[in-house]
């Protein structure tokens, strides 16, 4: 057999086992709640050749191949466990199960490595939770995609409304077809069929009803029978305390604010400062896209090397606070041309840092120059640390981080040499470490992190949201750290 032959049996041999994962991957998300991983990476949804390239892409934070020849075995095991509600990552098992000498078979340690997620201590499914998006626009329709992705079996977060403002002529269908179609972020992964009688959009089977309001105060949700609900605030018309409370009307519970809180309104980076959430406390912000890419990498970088000091500047894409061609806007810079100009304007991440990483107050300072791109920045990164190390430690350091611990949500790895903005575009992460720009010379590190301002960040707001609505599961194998 020539070596093409061989290649293209290899193919199609892998082909036939990723075709065998897709229907036991979405059993075990609709019938048992379970999100199956790979490198937290969800498989869920995926096609064949999807399921083959997240394997593949295994290579550049691993540091070695990954088939599916060798998670298929653990994705059996997983169907004869009792499991609840969890993540689980096949990724993980199969690269820990390669260490371990305990003699086990596959279905032993698979067993042993999700027990927390059966029999007596897995989690009951809970009823489904209520959210509603008050606001419709970059953001907002992002949202709505990963909520109607993540509805699964039911039993978690649900889409129930969209609060807008009534827009002239055929308000609904033309909501609909941007919610449909992106030209950043392609086509929406399903079906939705438009009911103009009943103001509803039902999206992948999902009834989602559009309420017309000039004014959070007047609307009364649980005359559409929402209760209970988290509301996320996607306008970011309202930031501090008062303004915010005006949603806290019937059927809301809680508000979440896809912006940077002022006063006493916490900011909160997923994978870093959930935890301190208040089980009392009704509004919550989610912080900037930035702050989300510079904080998760600064508490890796402060745990292990200590920071004394350091300067993030953005390079950031456009967004449609700015201006097609040369305008008014109340911004210095802003209201020259976004797609015809660089423009130099501030960014409120670095001052933001201190309320997620008290330790570092004051320590970081920023900058920011707004590009002609419509989607995926990069932070520049230049840190003074408390010791001395090298490259090549920061850098084992971070991927070891991004694959193994509780930050691997937030944190991606990447060793390719020739990657670029548009590569990023729809990444799940806070922000992607760029290994091959990164610097590092004794005590003074400078790291170039990539993010989807647009979509990373809106996967960090849905884990606020899932996280204070009680609907966050755990993940096995449990992260180290």
């Amino acid at each position: 057999m020539t070596v093409n032959e061989d290649s293209f049996t290899n193919w199609k041999t892998r082909e036939e086992i990723a075709e065998s994962m897709i229907p036991v991957i979405g059993r075990l998300q609709r019938q048992r709640d379970v999100t199956v991983l790979l490198h937290s990476r969800s498989l869920v949804n995926k096609s064949v050749v999807g399921i083959l390239k997240t394997h593949r892409f295994a290579r550049q934070i691993a540091g070695e191949e990954l088939s599916v020849t060798e998670t298929m075995p653990f994705l059996q095991a997983l169907t004869t466990l009792d499991l609840g509600p969890s993540q689980i990552d096949i990724g993980m098992l199969a690269e820990t199960y390669k260490s371990d000498d305990r003699g086990l078979s596959v279905a032993e340690f698979t067993a042993r490595a999700v027990e927390g997620a059966t029999g007596e201590r897995k989690i009951e499914r809970a009823a489904p939770r209520d959210v509603v998006l008050y606001g419709f626009g970059r953001i907002g329709r992002l949202l709505a995609r990963l909520l109607i992705e993540k509805a699964g079996s039911g039993n978690g977060l649900r889409l129930r409304a969209v609060v807008v403002r009534k827009a002239a002529g055929q308000d609904l269908v033309k909501r609909a077809s941007l919610l449909r179609r992106d030209s950043v972020h392609g086509q929406f992964q399903g079906t939705i069929i438009v009911d103009e009688e009943n103001d509803t959009l039902i999206a992948n089977g999902n009834a989602v009803r559009f309420i017309y309001s000039d004014d959070p105060a007047t609307v009364d949700y649980t005359a559409y029978g929402i209760n209970d609900a988290i509301l996320v605030d996607n306008t970011g018309r309202w930031r501090d305390r008062a303004g915010l409370s005006q949603h806290l009307r019937p059927g809301v519970a809680k508000v979440v604010l896809t912006a940077p809180g002022k006063g006493d309104v916490p900011n909160i980076v997923h994978g870093v400062n959930h935890g301190t959430i208040k089980p009392d406390e009704r509004i919550i912000s989610c912080a900037s896209c930035t702050t989300n890419a510079i904080v998760p990498p600064l508490k890796a970088m402060a745990d292990e090397f200590g920071v004394e000091s350091g300067h993030v500047e953005t390079v950031h894409s456009f967004t449609n606070d700015q201006n097609l061609l040369d305008n008014y806007h109340k911004s210095d810079r802003r209201g020259r041309s976004a797609p015809l100009n660089m423009v130099l304007t501030e960014t409120g991440a670095a001052s933001a840092v201190a309320k997620a990483l008290p330790d570092l107050e004051a320590k970081i300072s920023g900058s920011s120059i707004r590009v002609p791109v419509p989607d995926v920045s990069i932070a520049i990164l230049n840190l003074r640390l408390s010791r001395g190390t090298s490259r090549e430690e920061v850098l084992t350091h971070l991927r070891e981080v991004s694959l193994t611990s509780p930050l691997r949500r937030q944190i991606d790895f990447t060793t390719s040499a020739d990657a670029v903005s548009s590569d990023f575009v729809g990444s799940r992460h806070a922000s992607i470490v760029d290994a091959g720009a990164t610097k590092v010379d004794g005590d003074n590190a400078i790291l170039y992190l990539w993010y989807d301002n647009e979509f990373g960040y809106s996967c960090q707001v849905v884990r606020v949201v899932q996280h204070v609505s009680g609907v966050e599961y755990p993940t096995f194998p449990a992260p180290l750290g």
